[in-house]
């Protein structure tokens, strides 16, 4: 046995309303300047819909992930070695920006500068690319609340794969129809594609928090990984000639802080905590034969943090101390192999990933009421998962390789759940069969509605702060030791320093440290402090 830990992600796709405030957020944070105008480390998508970039889930085109050869062996589905040395200098399986979107700005001075005259100015949309102007015909979330559905919502993969199943279950008609917002990073997957995929050896993945990223120096901009990622979430810098993706924030994790897409979330969807697993098993877990059976296979591989012997094993690989502790208090851990409401987005891909979702539920009750029943009753609410409007098949294509096993008992919980927190609220009795019929204890279930409904600040992002012991060290081992206009363009000689410009100056511009730490303070009192206090803890009162 082989411990190792990752930050991992569970979002509660019930309590998302698809107001995108996660992906501006970390558009502002992350993407927004040149060359990566049209990409979205968070975006999110209104399903049934095409997604972005378009269709993305279609391997047989892009052939992203993995499958198992003839032999049961793992194997990229892009190719192995010889493949891509034919391919390497022009890669026929990328996405193209039109399957992204060519992003764009409008001419807002025109609105501001047209001279006085009897027609109204017009702010014409221009390319952020070109710089010329276009004519707008997709959008990185062009099938928002179902925009076109009629028209584009065949063009789904999964609503095919659906159908193929069930030809009914999927209909486009207004009164027919139904929609569910799903909220996409990275996966920072145990099994990557994308690091395997890479010829330059440029991804890696870290083995302190199981964070993917791309190393800037390394990468020579063959785009493999682009190709080799299955949900195409690594986008390529047109300015620089390097990949990017999405960091999980690891600066904020670092020091204690949730990622920014979390900390922004207006739905308080978002779920951070440590998970536990045994490295040595993650290659057979994944070479599992039948798709199906991945998802318990993935679960096979995560440890339980509560065992006496994988907390002594966790400590002896050199994981820290309160590491081991924010895996036991993990509400990642507790949805996904404790409550097991929470499922992998794809497992059939192969690549183990490691931001799951629980399945929404509330189509389910708004149809039943729909009918004149209870909603809320758990003998309704059993039976209606059979015939909710988001079809068991549907689901089960993108959270459980196709088997509605997984999801059906997900959402089973999470009706029993309801229907025992009504009880409670109304001052009934609650009825432990209720509990029983689900596989689980009264008190387990109202934990898991503290969890999921009103969870503090701190019980959603459980996030370990072995690093801030090291981050000042860190900081200043950046200042230089030597006068700074002891070289030329220094501080004070028309250039910057370490720390760009403030570099020079009497006090260290410990800024960064600092300021997440005032942060954390902030988004975790009960009440705000008052300016004058702020000043006084700064010393400058």
């Amino acid at each position: 046995m082989r411990i190792m830990a990752q930050l991992a992600m569970v979002m509660n796709l019930d309590k998302c309303i698809g107001c995108h405030t996660c992906s501006v957020t970390c558009k502002q944070a992350w993407t927004n300047r040149d060359g990566m105008e049209y990409v979205w480390f968070n975006n999110v998508e209104t399903r049934p819909g095409q997604g972005y970039p378009r269709r993305y889930e279609d391997q047989e085109k892009w052939r992203g992930g993995w499958r198992l050869n003839k032999r049961g062996k793992l194997t990229l589905r892009s190719g192995g070695r010889f493949q891509k040395l034919a391919t390497i200098f022009s890669n026929p399986r990328l996405p193209e920006i039109k399957d992204y979107y060519e992003p764009w700005t409008y001419e807002y001075k025109n609105l501001t500068d047209a001279p006085l005259g009897d027609d109204y100015p017009v702010a014409a949309p221009r390319s952020l690319i070109t710089g010329k102007p276009m004519k707008i015909e997709w959008g990185a979330n062009w099938d928002d609340d179902l925009g076109g559905a009629p028209q584009y919502g065949d063009l789904d993969p999964m609503v095919a794969k659906t159908r193929a199943q069930a030809s009914e279950k999927v209909r486009f008609a207004f009164e027919q129809t139904f929609m569910f917002y799903l909220p996409r990073i990275c996966e920072h997957c145990l099994n990557p594609s994308c690091v395997a995929a890479c010829p330059s050896g440029a991804i890696y993945k870290r083995s302190d928090d199981g964070i993917v990223l791309v190393d800037q120096d390394r990468c020579r901009g063959w785009r493999e990984c682009v190709t080799g990622c299955p949900y195409k979430k690594i986008y390529f810098n047109h300015r620089t000639g390097k990949a990017e993706k999405c960091t999980f924030c690891y600066p904020r994790t670092e020091v204690g802080l949730p990622t920014v897409c979390s900390e922004t979330c207006v739905g308080r969807l978002r779920y951070l905590g440590v998970l536990l697993y045994d490295a040595d098993k993650v290659a057979s877990a994944a070479a599992t034969k039948e798709e199906t059976g991945l998802y318990e296979a993935q679960l096979g591989v995560f440890l339980d943090p509560e065992d006496p012997e994988v907390r002594r094993e966790a400590e002896a690989a050199g994981i820290p101390h309160d590491w081991v502790q924010a895996a036991r208090r993990s509400p990642v851990h507790a949805l996904v192999s404790r409550y097991k409401v929470a499922l992998p987005l794809h497992p059939e891909y192969r690549t183990m990933p490691m931001v799951w979702y629980i399945p929404p539920l509330s189509p389910v009750v708004e149809a039943l009421n729909e009918t004149g029943f209870d909603g809320e009753d758990p003998d309704n609410l059993f039976g209606a998962i059979d015939t909710l409007r988001i079809p068991l098949e549907y689901l089960a294509e993108l959270f459980a390789a196709g088997d509605t096993g997984p999801v059906r008992a997900s959402l089973e919980k999470l009706a029993a759940m309801r229907s025992h927190m009504r009880a409670v609220n109304l001052g009934e009795r609650p009825d432990p069969a209720i509990a029983a019929s689900v596989g689980m204890e009264l008190t387990e279930m109202e934990e898991m509605y503290r969890l999921l409904a009103v969870a503090k600040y701190e019980e959603r992002y459980v996030i370990p702060t072995a690093a801030v012991g090291d981050a000042r060290r860190l900081e200043e081992s950046a200042v230089p030791t030597s006068c700074s206009l002891d070289h030329a363009d220094g501080p004070g000689m028309g250039g910057e320093g370490a720390f760009g410009q403030d570099s020079g100056r009497t006090e260290l511009p410990l800024v960064s440290l600092e300021t997440f730490h005032a942060l954390r303070a902030q988004q975790t009192a009960d009440v705000q402090p008052h300016v004058g206090d702020v000043a006084e803890a700064r010393g400058e009162k």
